[in-house]
């Protein structure tokens, strides 16, 4: 299989996608590894459908009530986008203090887990989904992450920069956040999970009996409230248990891909369009005839947050589709390219803070939930919020902002460099 094969880097495979979800089906199931989830994420973390694409192709085909399970799950990515807004880097550390102080975890990923081998078949059998596919179930990331922080005493933030770096779906608000609310840091309380869980949600091949999650909650509360004890930092394995090589992360592009430095020349006097590897869905149709579009890695960000190769696959993919040259250079490199263009435009996006509003006029990107302006510490209290006064998925899609928002007046009357704005984030489902 090549990296694109399960998921094709096209808009056609994304509304497939939404074509295919069965909300009933996935409210019942969800939770279970074989279960009906959509596969969209990572569509959705890279742009190529937004979130009231999603909503109103899921409503077109079946009625669903505000408060449905695929409504609910919907609003998380948004509300993980809330908190990132108000709290911009500061997603990156813990939001408060935990079971234990922060200096009580590990800085470092333990071998054994980087390659399978912790004996643990849940555990094991969820690093090597992760390799093989670039994507893994919900309900699996949180029994990794809780195995990782409360058993084996490793950093939230740790288990979160590794997972990032081999999701294809990888969004610094959704799966950093989600490990804040796994480790307590982000929540009221840590996330415990055990044998019989994994037994209730997962195919035979991850059960874990007689392993270190078989045993009890209050058991797995105690060992996670305890500092971490002097002792082997990884499992002991029998010769010959099978070793899962952990597929390189890489800063910069492969040769193969279609990616160049940026050419000045190319966009002199011309009107610009940057698409970004979250910004892969349609082009806006009120863009300027002449618009050339351009699109950009920003090497600055890359270089803090490497992806896999099939991840780097999957986005240049799609962007070449859209883009007449792809580019590859820090912000100022590229910055010095774009001077000489007669306007540049884009659309906002978090990942990009603070290089891309030095680039470009954006405009943010299209949201489903109305905004809620006062910092939620809770997803509950946001979405007590965000639903105030609204009863339909309708009403909820006419409060959205319109599909038409990137009008030949709000292109004219943007200035060629926008401030910056911290906008939020995205996640997946």
């Amino acid at each position: 299989m090549t990296p694109l094969d399960a998921f094709p880097p096209t808009r056609e495979a994304a509304l497939a996608r939404i074509a295919a979800v069965r909300p009933a089906d996935y409210a019942r199931s969800r939770n279970a590894i074989e279960g009906a989830v959509t596969h969209l994420s990572p569509y959705i973390t890279h742009g190529l459908v937004n979130l009231p694409e999603v909503l109103a192709g899921v409503s077109a085909r079946h009625l669903l009530d505000v408060q449905h399970k695929f409504v609910f799950e919907l609003g998380w990515r948004e509300y993980f986008r809330h908190v990132w807004r108000h709290c911009g880097v500061g997603i990156l550390a813990s939001l408060h203090q935990g079971l234990l102080p922060d200096d009580d975890y590990g800085a470092g990923l333990p071998l054994d887990i980087r390659q399978a081998r912790t004996g643990v078949p849940a555990i094991d059998v969820a690093v090597r989904t992760l390799y093989d596919s670039g994507t893994l179930h919900n309900h699996a990331r949180m029994w990794l992450a809780s195995y990782l922080v409360h058993l084996r005493k490793v950093h939230w933030r740790v288990g979160a920069d590794w997972l990032y770096g081999h999701l294809l779906d990888g969004d610094l608000a959704s799966n950093h956040l989600s490990w804040q609310w796994v480790a307590g840091t982000g929540s009221r309380k840590p996330y415990l999970f055990n044998a019989d869980n994994v037994a209730r949600f997962a195919p035979a091949a991850w059960h874990s009996p007689d392993s270190v999650i078989d045993t009890s909650y209050e058991a797995l509360d105690r060992i996670a409230r305890q500092p971490v004890r002097a002792g082997p930092a990884e499992s002991v394995m029998p010769t010959g248990y099978p070793v899962q090589v952990e597929p390189p992360l890489l800063t910069d592009p492969s040769p193969e891909l279609a990616v160049t430095v940026p050419d000045a020349v190319a966009v002199a006097g011309r009107n610009v369009w940057l698409v970004h590897p979250w910004n892969l869905g349609e082009l806006p149709q009120t863009l300027p005839a002449d618009t050339l579009v351009i699109g950009v890695f920003v090497a600055d960000f890359h270089q803090a947050w490497p992806w896999n190769e099939r991840r780097w696959h999957f986005v240049a993919s799609r962007m070449a589709e859209l883009a007449a040259q792809c580019w590859y250079a820090d912000a100022a490199a590229i910055g010095a390219a774009l001077k000489g263009a007669r306007q540049v435009r884009s659309i906002d996006e978090p990942h990009l803070q603070p290089w891309l509003a030095s680039l470009a006029a954006c405009m943010p990107a299209p949201t489903l939930f109305p905004s809620v302006e006062q910092r939620c510490d809770s997803f509950s209290q946001w979405w007590t919020r965000a639903l105030r006064g609204l009863h339909s998925t309708a009403e909820l899609l006419e409060r959205q902002q319109a599909p038409g928002w990137w009008t030949k007046e709000t292109v004219k009357d943007q200035p060629r460099t926008a401030g910056f704005q911290n906008n939020g984030g995205a996640g997946g489902i």
